[in-house]
């Protein structure tokens, strides 16, 4: 086995338990001694990009944001998808500290933290240091809001002694730092997924925009500074004429097999291409499609219906049918043009004989996704109850690997939470405002706003955004995390604000306290 592979399982065992042995040491210096300090500072930077996807890609960080929210849940049905409770607590808010998506998101986060400092190590470029603050700026950032707790190592000399923990300001302040030292050597063009300077300007803006409610989640506040500051980083990645709202009828390219070519929005991606590298962007589908469906999937999570009202019939983020290269089923082909991608309701059609899917118990039974879903499932609606969204247009053309790259930020984000910044005191008018959001929703094939409000600006975050990862952190600034919706109470404490820490980190590192409640 080479060195570096060898050390490559270290780093990951290091983040994970937060130590590290005498074995580890000697490999550094392997490295160094054997010259291969310059490729192998590729390597790391690669690395420190790939922790990134068990969080991000419909998994973990991503169950986190969406399954507490109005958006999305994940239904026990029958003895599929129980798992000892941990998808009902996290749509209930009655998560405890061994939650799995918690210890696991929380690993991941500080295996992003711990290998984009790695990186700094090894006489990198002056681009390839800031590439790998951008990426650890951007899990502590992610830190911060679930846990308001980042793990950090001034030092990674030495393992004896268990991370610093940054908190509050002090993490706010230390991130905006981290992303002022990169930017200056940030590329202004580059793919979507290499970090680039637009992609720090959003990590900029979502610190500004959110920094009043990190630093008290039951009742934020937005300085006008703050705001002004979202505003002018809004202008500045506008004003680098790199990107434009997707035309009508594309809103799926940024999230179709080939997105990173055809996407006018995205900023920043996850890189996918099978036989290199990636993540599992395929749970995108396999997390919600029938057993019936082609492909098949594990029948699973699915959406609210008071959240699916929100769209009107018109809006292409609805669901379209989707022409698009790498479909090569008899959908396109023969020009079925049966939906493919957005929110499948009602009856369900093969792809192959464009005739009606049944259900597979009973077989008598045709596949039609209902809105009406409870949190537990059974008898004749096992298999059919509520209705699935599947933003990624599947990868036909590929047996392993999916090749849409997954979307971190986009354009279309950009402008909203410009659009807020204005609402919430920044410079700037009501009507600028809402120009912005029209912008947005008269390419999506809806008719535009008369005026803008708070409340129907986090109605129109939804519809753009849903099932990227952002409903809780909206839900938290707008201040409606507490409230009860379909299949949710009204919380019972304030404590829901932040996850409880996986007990396994509390008992290894002793500069971590475990959040109220937990």
């Amino acid at each position: 086995m080479k060195a570096s592979k060898i050390y490559f399982t270290m780093l990951i065992l290091c983040s994970l338990m937060f130590s590290c042995t005498k074995l580890n040491e000697d490999l550094y210096s392997e490295l160094e001694d054997a010259g291969s300090v310059s490729k192998s500072v590729d390597d790391l930077l690669t690395s420190a990009y790939s922790t990134l996807n068990g969080p991000y890609q419909q998994d973990n960080r991503w169950a986190l944001q969406e399954i507490t929210t109005d958006e999305a849940m994940a239904p026990t049905r029958g003895g599929d998808w129980d798992d000892n409770g941990i998808h009902r607590a996290l749509h209930l808010h009655l998560w405890n500290a061994d939650n799995s998506y918690m210890a696991n998101t929380f690993n991941g986060l500080g295996n992003a933290i711990f290998q984009g400092s790695n990186v700094l190590r090894f006489k990198p470029s002056v681009q390839q240091a800031a590439e790998a603050k951008f990426i650890r700026s951007l899990a502590m950032f992610d830190m911060l809001d679930l846990w308001d707790q980042v793990p950090y190592r001034e030092s990674l000399e030495s393992f004896k002694t268990p991370p610093s923990v940054l908190k509050g300001q002090e993490a706010i302040d230390f991130i905006i730092k981290d992303i002022n030292d990169a930017m200056g050597a940030l590329p202004d063009k580059t793919e979507a997924y290499v970090a680039n300077k637009n992609a720090a300007r959003v990590l900029l803006m979502k610190l500004y925009l959110n920094k009043g409610a990190f630093l008290n989640r039951q009742a934020p506040t937005f300085s006008k500074e703050d705001m002004n500051k979202v505003i002018a980083l809004a202008k500045e990645i506008t004003a680098s004429g790199e990107y434009s709202v997707s035309a009508p009828g594309h809103y799926f390219d940024n999230f179709a097999p080939n997105n990173d070519k055809i996407s006018t929005e995205n900023i920043f991606t996850l890189y996918n291409e099978n036989g290199v590298r990636g993540g599992s962007v395929d749970r995108t589908w396999n997390t919600v499609a029938h057993y019936n469906m082609l492909p098949g999937g594990w029948n699973g999570w699915c959406t609210l219906s008071d959240f699916y009202d929100k769209f009107q019939s018109s809006d292409e983020r609805r669901g379209i049918y989707y022409d698009y290269p790498a479909d090569t089923t008899s959908n396109r082909k023969k020009d079925y043009h049966r939906q493919n991608v957005g929110f499948f309701a009602g009856q369900q059609y093969n792809w192959t004989t464009n005739k009606p899917l049944m259900a597979r118990n009973p077989s008598t039974a045709p596949l039609v996704f209902t809105p009406e879903v409870t949190l537990r499932t059974s008898g004749a609606t096992l298999e059919t109850a509520g209705i699935r969204p599947m933003k990624y247009a599947y990868d036909y053309s590929s047996t392993g690997q999916k090749n849409n790259d997954w979307v971190v930020y986009r354009y279309s984000d950009v402008l909203l939470m410009e659009a807020e910044a204005i609402l919430r005191g920044g410079d700037g008018t009501a009507i600028e405002a809402l120009a912005l959001v029209n912008k947005i929703r008269i390419n999506r094939g809806v008719l535009p706003l008369t005026a803008l409000t708070l409340d129907n600006l986090l109605d129109e975050r939804g519809r753009e955004l849903y099932w990227e990862g952002w409903r809780r952190q909206d839900l938290i600034r707008f201040g409606k995390f507490l409230e009860a919706w379909q299949e949710k109470p009204a919380d019972a404490s304030a404590n829901t604000l932040l996850f409880a820490i996986p007990a396994q980190q509390v008992a290894s590192n002793p500069n971590l306290t475990q959040n109220p409640g937990f």
